[in-house]
């Protein structure tokens, strides 16, 4: 059903937003990103490619859900139960004085997994979504409960832009578009997601695409596509594309940014290898019995910041957009109860709020109303 209202809305799509309008192409929305040729070329490289697709290292079962199962997660999501959405709007803050400092480590949280990595005197932002919905269409698709809290020309300068994957809800072409235009970051991209940025006129040298385990260079800082448990696609075609985790490596701090994942025993792997983490930022939203192992829930984001090495844990994916049918906030005081028994480190930042790692932050429930 939604499939078929996509594909008919999709025949005649002008995707248009602010200054940048991109028309259809060959008779599908240009958010749709780049044909399966231009990523194959890409990604038949890896070894995690196998018969015209990614996979995982450990299985992913996303169930194979009956018309009725589909029908009840689809109301579930679209039909805007109370409890799944803020009963007041959500309060936001403006970015802090981002000061570049060489030896700074901090997190401005901008909404869902976008957020703004300082470390060491780099800027480095995740998963860029300023979008109104997480959809290539504009009136289709999962909207926002609360606007970005900056402006993407009020942004500082930043020194990298990394992306997860090729969800819309981590991957928006306009935003991307807009950044090529206002900063000069390089996009660090897992492989085959650099044939939807070049499909969209970002210059080739402009893109780092990575495998699991390799590793880019920015002068002193180290950045690592690590693995994560999920999947790709953005329309029917699905795992053309990889999924990854980020770590960021500088001489005297890191960060993990775990971009969109199920639990995985990789995040030993990741610890062993490039930890321990001063900050940890971790996907806590969105979980459903029906997809266990692509999002994990607050427990399971818990374990994989102490499977990593981590201090001090971030969430994110949660919050922004309305993924899944629990209430909006049960994530962060599912995460809370956890991380107290298990001694972990949280700390919830408002939409906009910068986070100093190496300080104390009072306890705020701003998220209960």
């Amino acid at each position: 059903m939604l499939r078929g209202a996509l594909r008919r809305a999709a025949d005649n799509a002008t995707l248009a937003t602010g200054r940048w309008v991109l028309r259809a192409v060959h008779g599908t929305p240009a958010a749709l990103g780049a044909p399966p040729a231009a990523i194959r070329a890409v990604a038949s490289r890896s070894p995690n490619y196998r018969d015209g697709v990614f996979v995982n290292r450990d299985p992913a079962s996303l169930l194979r859900l009956d018309r009725e199962q589909q029908r009840l997660i689809l109301g579930e999501i679209v039909g805007g139960r109370g409890a799944t959405r803020p009963a007041a709007p959500i309060p936001l803050r403006s970015p802090g004085v981002i000061d570049g400092r060489a030896d700074r480590l901090a997190v401005s949280w901008l909404g869902h997994s976008t957020a703004l990595i300082e470390i060491d005197g780099y800027r480095v932002l995740t998963d860029p979504v300023w979008g109104d919905r997480c959809s290539p269409l504009d009136a289709i698709g999962p909207g926002r409960m609360h606007p970005p809290p900056s402006s993407l020309e009020a942004l500082p300068p930043v020194d990298a832009i990394v992306v997860s994957h090729d969800h819309y809800d981590h991957l928006d072409m306009d935003t991307v578009v807009t950044l090529a235009q206002t900063q000069r970051a390089s996009f660090f991209v897992p492989l085959g997601v650099g044939a939807h940025l070049r499909a969209w006129g970002i210059p080739r040298q402009r893109v780092v695409e990575l495998d699991w385990n390799e590793c880019a260079r920015l002068a002193r800082l180290r950045l690592v596509c690590t693995p994560a448990r999920h999947f790709s696609g953005r329309f029917l075609g699905r795992n053309t594309t990889l999924w990854a985790s980020w770590t960021l490596i500088g001489p005297n701090h890191r960060a993990y940014f775990a971009g969109d994942t199920g639990y995985t025993r990789s995040f030993a792997d990741v610890g062993a290898e490039h930890g321990p983490f001063d900050v940890t930022l971790m996907p806590v939203g969105a979980y459903n019995p029906a997809w266990p192992d692509i999002h994990m829930n607050p427990e399971e984001a818990v374990q994989a910041h102490r499977d990593v090495g981590g201090r001090l844990l971030v969430p994110i994916h949660w919050g922004t957009f309305r993924l899944a049918s629990h209430p909006w906030a049960e994530p962060i005081e599912r995460l809370l109860v956890a991380a107290q028994t298990s001694g972990v480190e949280v700390v919830v930042p408002r939409p906009g709020e910068r986070v100093d790692p190496t300080g104390r932050a009072e306890f705020d429930p701003w998220w209960r109303f």
